[in-house]
């Protein structure tokens, strides 16, 4: 059970570590399940992306890792910060603070 509003992965290189970890999906598919803001930046959301939650929906992503987003169905944007429905992806740290201001307003502050 997720007790917390909302639900991050943050990014840089140890994010790989949970692209494939199953229980870093259910984390995210619970989450989005249960209405609560699920945001990752740079290379987290490609976590997102594989655990399903992704699909059909608008997602950004550090550039290289695009095709990753796009095989799991997601409408990659390029943009630095992306959000779709309660979910907010961002590209990277020169969106950080973009990043972190969606989050603020979705959970209302």
């Amino acid at each position: 059970m997720i007790i917390s509003r909302r639900f991050l992965f943050v990014g840089g290189e140890g994010a790989r570590e949970y692209w494939d970890d199953l229980q870093a999906h259910r984390i995210a598919r619970e989450a989005l399940e249960q209405g609560k803001v699920l945001g990752a930046i740079c290379l987290a959301p490609v976590t997102l992306a594989n655990a399903g939650v992704l699909a059909g929906r608008k997602a950004t992503v550090w550039p290289d890792e695009a095709a990753r987003l796009k095989a799991a169905g997601a409408k990659y944007t390029g943009s630095g910060v992306e959000i779709d429905g309660r979910i907010v992806s961002a590209s990277g740290p020169e969106s950080a603070k973009d990043f972190g201001e969606a989050i603020a307003r979705l959970l209302g502050g």
